[in-house]
């Protein structure tokens, strides 16, 4: 089971995520590795769910799955290191040609 700071986590997102941590801890293991991408999808949408929230981690996790496929390259995929829900603070509309 993962357990990624799972005591400071909001009760809700941990019901939410029990599907998931059963399939990690029970299922995934009794078939052959198969993962594409580090973390796997269940680690990720786990730490998804935990740090962005049920609505957004869920979104990611699905991204994630869809991403998933014979035709990708897999690799590393942090949860950090998502574009998705990039905060608009960050940006910088001089540099998107709007007029100050």
């Amino acid at each position: 089971m993962v357990e990624s700071g799972v005591n400071h986590v909001p009760l809700a997102r941990r019901i939410f995520l029990i599907p998931v941590m059963i399939w990690s801890r029970w299922i995934s293991p009794s078939l052959a590795p198969r993962c594409k991408y580090e973390p796997s999808c269940s680690r990720y949408a786990i730490q998804a769910v935990e740090e962005l929230g049920i609505l957004r981690g869920t979104v990611l996790a699905a991204w994630r799955v869809l991403r998933c496929n014979p035709f990708s390259h897999g690799g590393v995929d942090k949860v950090a290191d998502q574009h998705l829900f990039r905060a608009h603070s960050c940006i910088d509309h001089n540099q998107h040609g709007t007029a100050s």
